[in-house]
């Protein structure tokens, strides 16, 4: 079981993996934080970008905080992040290089 560590940000006005900040992967979703529908939503767009169930990521913290760390069943933490390049994000573009 691998772990990637999150930057969420709720309420932006799309769902998108952003970038790499440091080793936090930067997650926008248009969901609000309310009674835990943003992460539900962080989590549903990783395993899209994954290809996976969402059933097999799990928040295992930051609940309720923007700082998040969530656990991924059936995958390592190098092949995690290796479906997420990293790259310098382009002024005019956000990164989408994973579609």
């Amino acid at each position: 079981m691998g772990h990637l560590s999150l930057r969420g940000v709720p309420g932006s006005s799309r769902d998108d993996v952003v970038c790499w900040i440091g080793d936090a992967l930067k997650v926008k979703v248009k969901a609000r934080p309310e009674k835990g529908r943003a992460n539900e939503a962080a989590v549903a767009l990783l395993a899209d970008r994954l290809g996976i169930d969402p059933s097999s990521i799990a928040l295992v913290s930051g609940h309720a905080s923007p700082a998040k760390v969530v656990a991924v069943a059936g995958m390592d933490d190098e092949a995690i992040r290796s479906a997420f390049p990293r790259e310098k994000p382009s002024k005019t573009r956000s990164v989408r290089s994973w579609d």
